[in-house]
This record gives structure tokens, C-alpha cells and sequence, in this order.
């Protein structure tokens, strides 16, 4: 982007010169005016984009295009610009074309024409566009899985019912075949569908999307006994899969088979594991592009909105991933887990109480996700025993132990006072997942602090610190072992290393301003203990701080067994 803001900025400069006031903007010519204006928009469009806020910067571009007079690098953006935004029209109308545009701005410019053309059922149209010249790299997988659906559109049978194939890629292999099997569907070739069905599913452990797409072709062929069967088998390997819970209910409800996939379904679907792939190769803007074509053929695609949501989130368009978790309704698998993320970008802002209401709307269904986000939440926000009381309903329905529940309820304990149930279920975690530092921290902390075994948790604390030497929390945990032992001289030294690591947290500076001062060093522990009331410590660390400092005694240090 680098060489395309250069060479729009290069004729701006020759036209505008330098304006610096309004006066000199008054006087102006017109031409340099408007160049100046363009170049204004573009880096706002540019801005916005970078920032994650793909519609500001698709209205900014545009108007930059416009003003510069179509000139391709800016032509080029803000067609990147509208795509990003969803507005898959704009972006057709935009397609970079003409030997200016770059190979990649082209390849992906054919892609959304195709996807246009198709959602406005203009099937002949889009298999000219994705037969010309062919889509190359990186964009093979994503123009293989839709041909066959292409092909349905403009009328070809035969074409339709091949299935796509990338060399290398098994991506295409697996979802050509899903594929294969609802155009053999559609062309009530009932018999090939079923063979595809059957291969997909009959292996240990089918996926859930080859399941729900069997399952819905039997009862589609009235075969609901055999539907049944299939949910059922897979829901005893995966019970807590609310898109299977969802199918087996609606089946046992006696309500009509889920309709056969339409043409811009099927496409819309072909989609989203190339966006998937592309996501999952850090190459998130492609994978944002093809997720706006994928929603633009099909916008009730909620497992689309939520992989958009994240995107966008991670993009830092909050809004726009609020929006995007925003589509699933309540009666929709996917809204638990919406509600989640939703209540997770509330809480991020400061919204507690809203953070919170929404993860009540997503636990209400009974998902265990929800509800487990429920409880982080309420843990958060210091609301324990209402957290305990969740999450004693899940290790109670858990029927093998969940080490993460333990640990969870164990943190809500240890914090509301309830140390020996707390130190309980820390243990219980720890003899199922030995090896993980959080774990290993967290209990080994707690003993510390508490001047309880405290060889033991050095030891543990230690190898907490080998498997995460970058978190200052852990090796904070390990200098307070040592200040706990009265390995002062050692203890300054980790501390030290920790408070380079964290340098914001209010008890790891608490924490050095002690063992300073237990080694002599009183000027640089009071400047530690002056410096963890600016960092927005809790009352239990303010209280601290503020009696060593007023009372000029220093810290009163607890040792082994005290």
C-alpha cells in the first residue's frame, strides 16, 4: 500500500503545492483544490481501513476515487475498501480491470463479480466471469468449490455435478463432496447423494456439519428412523453441540425436514472454509472478503456472522463485531455463543451490568459454553457465590472431571474466604492437569502467600516459570517464594525481572518495594510503593502501600510457618 500512496501523492504535490491556510486554499486553482481534497479522503479511507473500520473507510475512498479522477491505485483501494464493507455491488462496480491494476486486485475483483452476478441470479454472467482467465493464487480453493454451484446457476447440469478439485488442498476435497452430494440432491440423483452422505459419515468421527447435512437429507427422503440414529450417534461422542441438539429436537418435534440448499445457499457455504483456511493462515483480510461473499449470497449464515464478528473484533471494529454477533436470534444454535462474545466486548468497554445481562440471555438456553462464560464473568466482576452456584451445576452434570470447572470454582472459593474448599478442587485440578502453569501458579501462589508449604510451592512455582519464563505474574510468584523463605537478595532479583515484565501491575511493584526494603534499599522501596498508588491498585494493595509508607516501618514479613 506503501507504493500506491506514493504514487498518488506524487501528481497531488505537482497540482497542489504546498496550501497551509485558508487564504491559500481560497486561491487555489480548482484543479489543485480538488487534487488536495482527494488526497485528504484517501488517507482517511486509508486510516479507517487500517483501523479496522471498513464502511468509513469505503465511503472515503470512494469519494477519493471520484475526486482524483479514477486513478487506478486509489480505484483499486477503495474497491478493497467496499468489499471489506459488505457493500458487494460497489465492489463489482469497482473490480480493479486494465493493465494499471495489480494481479491480486484483479483475481479477487473476478471473485466478487462472480458472487454479484450469481446473488442477482445472473448465472450465465458469473460462469463467463469465473471461466475468463481463470482466479489464480490465492483465491484456487475459494473459485473450485464455487464453480459447481456457478455451474447450477447458468444451467449446467453436468458441469454442476463434478466435483472441484485443488491439488494439495483437502479443504476443497472435503466441502467439494458435501457439495457434490446437494447438487446430486437437487438433480434427484438420490442414490449418488447418498453415497456421498455415507462416506462422509461413515468414518469414527464424522464432522458435525457432514451429520446435520446426512441427517437433513434423510429426513428430506422421509427416512427420519435413520435421521434419528445418525444425530443420536453423534451426539454421544459430542453431547453439549448445540447445532446437533438443535436437529435431533426439531426432528423429535415432529417438524418439517430442513428445506434442500438453494443455489445461493450452496455457494454461500462453499465459502466459508476458504475463509476458514485463509483465517486460520493469518491472512485475515481475505478471509474477511470472502465471508462479506458469503453473506452477501446467503445473510442467514449465523456461523458466518460469528466468524465475521471475530475478525472484525480482532480488526478493532468493535462496533461492527457487535453487529455482526448482533444477527443470531434466540431460537438459532449459534446465539449462545453470540451472546458470549457480545458480553465479552461489553465487559472489555466497562459495561459490566450490560456484559453480564447478555451472558444471562446465552446461559438461559442451558449451553454449557454460555454458561461457563456466565461464571467467568460473574468472577470477574467479584459476584462469587453466585459464580460457585453455576459451577457447581457443571461439574455436577460433568461425568468425567473437568479440570477447568475445578479450577474456576477453586478461584470463586480462595476469593470469597472459602479457603479449604478452595484449596480442594486447586488440588483436584492440579492431579488432573499437572503440568499446567496456570495451575501450578495459582495454587502455589495461594500456599505462598499464606506461608504454607512453602517448599513445596517454590518447587511448583519454578516449573511454572520454565514452561512461561515471559509472564510476569508467575515469576512474580516465584520472588514472593523466595521474600516468603527469606531469600531476600534472590527475592529482588526475580522481582525485578518480573516488574520488566509487567510493569503495570500494582502488586508486583508492591511486592518489590518490600523485598527493597528488606535488603536496605528503603529510598527505592518507598519510590515502589509511591509508584503502585498510580496504578489503579485494588483497596487491599492501596491499604498496604499507603500504612508502610505513613507509618516509615516498612513491611512485617511473615516466614515459613507464620
Amino acid at each position: 500500500m506503501r507504493l500506491a500512496l506514493l504514487a498518488f501523492a506524487a501528481p497531488l504535490v505537482l497540482l497542489g503545492g504546498c496550501a497551509t491556510s485558508s487564504r491559500d486554499d481560497a486561491a487555489a486553482p480548482p484543479a489543485a483544490a480538488a487534487a488536495d481534497s482527494a488526497y485528504g479522503m484517501f488517507l482517511a479511507g486509508n486510516a479507517a481501513l487500517s483501523e479496522g473500520r471498513s464502511g468509513e473507510a469505503a465511503r472515503f475512498l470512494d469519494l477519493a476515487r471520484a475526486e482524483s479522477g479514477g486513478d487506478p491505485a486509489v480505484a483499486e483501494r477503495a474497491f478493497q475498501a467496499a468489499l471489506m464493507a459488505g457493500e458487494i455491488g460497489k465492489a463489482a462496480a469497482l473490480a480493479p480491470d486494465g493493465p494499471a491494476a495489480s494481479e491480486p486486485g484483479k483475481r479477487l475483483g473476478r471473485l466478487a463479480k462472480v458472487v454479484d452476478a450469481l446473488s442477482r441470479g445472473r448465472g450465465k454472467v458469473a460462469k463467463e466471469e469465473l471461466a475468463a482467465d481463470g482466479i489464480g493464487f490465492p483465491h484456487r480453493s475459494a473459485a473450485a468449490l464455487l464453480g459447481p454451484w456457478v455451474a447450477a446457476a447458468a444451467g449446467d447440469t453436468e458441469g454442476a455435478v463434478v466435483r472441484p478439485q485443488v491439488r494439495g488442498d483437502g479443504g476443497v476435497d472435503y466441502f467439494g463432496q458435501i457439495g457434490q452430494a446437494h447438487l446430486f440432491e437437487r438433480y434427484r440423483r438420490y442414490d449418488e447423494a447418498e453415497t456421498n452422505f455415507k462416506a462422509l459419515t461413515g468414518v469414527a468421527r464424522p464432522s458435525e456439519i457432514a451429520v446435520i447435512a446426512h441427517g437433513a437429507f434423510l429426513e428430506r427422503r422421509g427416512r427420519r428412523a435413520e435421521a434419528q440414529a445418525l444425530y443420536d450417534e453423534a451426539l454421544q461422542r459430542n453431547p453439549a453441540n448445540l447445532s446437533l441438539k438443535s436437529a435431533r429436537a426439531r426432528l423429535a418435534s415432529g417438524k418439517p425436514a430442513p428445506a434442500m440448499p438453494t443455489v445461493k445457499e450452496g455457494a454461500a457455504f462453499a465459502l466459508l472454509a476458504p475463509a476458514a483456511a485463509m483465517i486460520s493462515a493469518k491472512q485475515e483480510q481475505v478471509g474477511l472478503a470472502y465471508l462479506r461473499l458469503a453473506l452477501h449470497l446467503d445473510p442467514t449464515r449465523n456461523d458466518a456472522w460469528l466468524m465475521l464478528g471475530d475478525v472484525l473484533q480482532e480488526g478493532g471494529d468493535v462496533e461492527g463485531a457487535r453487529a455482526a454477533y448482533a444477527r443470531p436470534k434466540a431460537v438459532a444454535a449459534e446465539f449462545p455463543a453470540a451472546q458470549a462474545k457480545l458480553a465479552w466486548s461489553y465487559h472489555n468497554d466497562g459495561d459490566k451490568e450490560g456484559a453480564i445481562r447478555l451472558a444471562r440471555a446465552g446461559a438461559e438456553t442451558g449451553d454449557r459454553e454460555a454458561r461457563l462464560t456466565l461464571s467467568d464473568l460473574l468472577r470477574a466482576n467479584e459476584r462469587y457465590e453466585e459464580a460457585i452456584g453455576l459451577l457447581d451445576g457443571l461439574i455436577a452434570e460433568t461425568k468425567t472431571p473437568d479440570w477447568t470447572l475445578h479450577y474456576a470454582r477453586g478461584q470463586a472459593l480462595e476469593r470469597s474466604g472459602r479457603w479449604k474448599e478452595a484449596e480442594t478442587d486447586l488440588s483436584l485440578a492440579l492431579k488432573l492437569r499437572p503440568d499446567e502453569p496456570e495451575l501450578l501458579n495459582y495454587l502455589g501462589y495461594a500456599w505462598i502467600d499464606r506461608g504454607e508449604r512453602l517448599e513445596e510451592a517454590l518447587a511448583m512455582v519454578e516449573k511454572a516459570v520454565a514452561a512461561n519464563p515471559r509472564s510476569g505474574a508467575i515469576v512474580d510468584s516465584l520472588g514472593w517464594a523466595h521474600y516468603r523463605l527469606g531469600n531476600y537478595k534472590k527475592a529482588v532479583e526475580v522481582l525485578e525481572e518480573a516488574v520488566e515484565l509487567e510493569a503495570g501491575d500494582p502488586e508486583i511493584n508492591n511486592h518489590l518495594g518490600d523485598a527493597y526494603w528488606m535488603v536496605g534499599r528503603k529510598d527505592e522501596a518507598g519510590f515502589q510503593w509511591r509508584r503502585v498508588l498510580t496504578l489503579d491498585p485494588d483497596d487491599k494493595i492501596k491499604t498496604d502501600a499507603e500504612k508502610k509508607l505513613a507509618s516509615g516501618l516498612g513491611p512485617q514479613p511473615k516466614l515459613a510457618g507464620q
